[in-house]
């Protein structure tokens, strides 16, 4: 074949920031429809639901609902969940008729289910540490020796 029977080859490169304008212009669509940052990004606006969740997160955290992300291991102190619960009751007495219904909703809704899930934790950790599978400094015994794993709890 000769130099001018060789079909030519022509790159565009324009695709590239037309996909890309594209994507960022549904990215602030989708944004913009419904208000809430995407996972990793910071609100723009931090308002009393955030407060709300922040420390309903803070308290089921230390209720061993989430594992410590450094460690992988489910941290479980008592005391640090009840003041986070116990803010959110400040909250909510302070905050009586100022609030609108969902936001009350929010509020309300958030303190009897953390105030509940509390009470079943506190009672399971009596339990083990009833049975033995608990030590009264809060260290897990193995019942089952060498290689018997760690003990069951029921908290999952």
């Amino acid at each position: 074949m000769a130099d001018g029977d060789q079909p030519k080859i022509i790159v565009d490169d324009d695709w590239k920031s037309q996909a890309q304008a594209e994507k960022e212009k549904l990215a602030e669509q989708s944004k913009a429809d419904t208000g809430e940052p995407k996972p990793g990004e910071l609100p723009e606006k931090i308002g009393f639901t955030d407060l709300v969740r922040m420390f309903a997160t803070q308290a089921l955290m230390y209720m061993g609902a989430f594992p410590d992300p450094q460690t992988g291991k489910a941290v479980v102190a008592l005391d640090v969940a009840k003041m986070n619960i116990d803010l959110l009751g400040v909250l909510e007495e302070k905050t009586k008729g100022n609030l609108d219904e969902e936001e009350k909703s929010l509020l309300d809704e958030s303190v009897v289910a953390l105030r509940g899930q509390f009470v079943e934790i506190t009672k399971m950790i009596d339990k083990a540490q009833a049975e033995g599978r608990i030590g009264p400094d809060g260290t897990l015994r193995d019942p089952g020796g060498p290689g018997g794993g760690a003990p069951d709890l029921g908290l999952s």
